[in-house]
């Protein structure tokens, strides 16, 4: 068969897909966007809108009123212009050489400038509109306090001047201190607009929330802060088939190095899920539980690289049935030892989503 031939075949169906709920997507942002009354919400849609698809995510988003959208890598721009105006997007690792500012000034994506050398090339490129990040405490990315009263800055035309909390996911005095910090700073630059917090720094309350927030997890049915002043609800929901089924005997073992042994006939399954697709060693032995029609698949032996072998409990399960993977990000977080970003972006390319 042919090249030409080939691209006329359909590509079968994925054995796994991901379902994702774009009703509770969008009500996630309006409920968030009515918390937080007149300040802007932007979303985070860098890693690929957390694992979940940039191209289902960014257009749900968009009609649901959000007109500020962040990635962190140039090669995340493109994509995303298909969905919002270069205007409305901005890339947080800024600018490391003359060719992304390049890029920058001829799309009209805005960096966000994280140091004096990062001002300096975008200075030297013609400069144009731009963000600015302050390291308030998380020496990570952003300006630190003693370059704050660089003169370089002063050329900037920013159009939002940001920090990044450390610690907003808890109650700690490091939340307080570097409000106060990034408060100091504002009026030392001109800036259309101020941003500190994210998903979890919004629950903070109103003295966090500035012109503009920028949250993420919540968008997408993570739960940041133990207690949540809205109501965030699952968005995304994994799904795998049935690839066998087998009848074991006492003593059988399975998967690498035989962690489990049958200890009476059991049927069980192995499905078309592994660490490949984001679901990890942490799962195996038990960990993990598939379920369908409201009854529990129980994960036996090491999860491998494309699959995973499940207890069945209703003999009425053919190969090809879908099975659900519990996803209710907080349950899973404590289940797996993973953080709900990690449970999110580690979900595989081979998902259809």
């Amino acid at each position: 068969m042919t090249e030409a031939e080939q691209g006329q075949v359909p590509v079968p169906p994925a054995a796994l897909r991901l379902v994702i709920d774009r009703t509770e997507l969008a009500r996630n942002w309006r409920r968030l966007a009515s918390y937080c009354g007149p300040t802007q919400v932007g979303v985070a849609v860098k890693a690929n809108a957390y694992g979940l698809g940039v191209e289902k995510v960014a257009p749900v988003l968009r009609r649901a009123g959000a007109r500020q959208f962040y990635v962190a890598h140039w090669s995340e721009v493109p994509p995303l212009l298909r969905h919002a105006p270069a205007a409305e997007i901005s890339v947080l690792h800024g600018v490391a050489n003359g060719a992304e500012a390049a890029f920058a000034m001829a799309v009209g994506v805005r960096p966000v400038l994280n140091s004096l050398h990062q001002v300096s090339i975008w200075l030297q490129a013609g400069g144009g509109d731009c963000d600015l990040m302050l390291d308030c405490g998380i020496n990570r990315l952003g300006v630190p306090p003693r370059e704050w009263g660089n003169a370089s800055l002063q050329q900037l035309n920013i159009d939002t001047l940001m920090a990044h909390l450390s610690s907003a996911d808890e109650d700690v005095f490091a939340n307080e201190t570097e409000r106060l910090a990034f408060a100091s700073a504002v009026p030392m630059f001109t800036a259309r607009r101020r941003s500190i917090a994210n998903s979890a720094g919004v629950a903070l309350g109103q003295l966090y929330h500035h012109d503009l927030v920028r949250p993420g997890l919540a968008l997408y049915g993570g739960i940041p802060r133990e207690r949540m002043p809205w109501e965030v609800r699952q968005v995304a929901y994994p799904q795998t088939s049935v690839l066998q089924l087998r009848d074991l005997e006492a003593g059988d073992r399975v998967g690498y190095n035989g962690t489990f042994v049958a200890d009476r006939q059991l049927l069980v399954a192995t499905v078309a899920l592994g660490y490949a697709d984001g679901y990890l060693r942490a799962w195996g032995n038990g960990a993990g539980v598939l379920r369908r029609n409201g009854l529990d698949y129980p994960v036996i032996g090491r999860v491998s690289m494309d699959l995973v072998v499940v207890q069945v409990p209703d003999p009425t399960v053919r190969e090809g049935d879908w099975l659900d993977v519990p996803y209710a990000l907080p349950q899973a977080a404590a289940t797996s030892g993973l953080s709900q970003y990690e449970l999110l972006t580690l979900l595989g390319n081979r998902f259809d989503r």
